[in-house]
């Protein structure tokens, strides 16, 4: 799994004109599920975006995660992260898990990070969606499995 992680004021995502979910103060992951990606991979994944020390301590040092500080989650499913553009003008796809494979991984992710205590906001899988944030910071970080 690939996650661009960012540190938000405010994040939303719509889907033909209608917000399908937005938060606050807190992250806001770019996710995509790989073909070789296995549900205990996924699970590790949704534990290390919440705990990830990104927030800042009242010296400005990076020491809480999103949960030490009652903010929120807003998980958008992005397959293009899988995008291989080392080769021609055209970028390939062939990394990324089939729709079929990583719907329900991605929708393991979200639920994994419920059951940890996250407040979850979700795109809508598969969907053209627009995606409004403010980065706090700017502070992003790119996370693998």
């Amino acid at each position: 799994m690939r996650v661009v992680l960012q540190r938000v004021s405010e994040a939303s995502v719509a889907v033909d004109g209608e917000t399908v979910g937005a938060i606050g103060r807190g992250i806001l992951l770019l996710g995509a599920v790989g073909d070789d990606d296995t549900p205990e991979r996924i699970d590790k994944m949704a534990a290390r975006c919440l705990r990830l020390r990104v927030f800042p301590d009242e010296g400005g040092h990076f020491e809480h995660g999103v949960l030490d500080v009652g903010g929120s989650v807003l998980a958008v499913s992005q397959f293009t992260l899988y995008g291989d553009c080392r080769k021609g003008r055209r970028p390939s796809l062939s990394h990324a898990a089939r729709p079929e494979r990583a719907e329900p991984l991605f929708d393991r992710f979200v639920r994994a990070m419920r059951e940890m205590g996250a407040a979850v906001e979700t795109g809508r899988f598969g969907a053209k969606m627009d995606v409004r944030l403010v980065n706090d910071g700017p502070v992003t970080f790119l996370l693998e499995t």
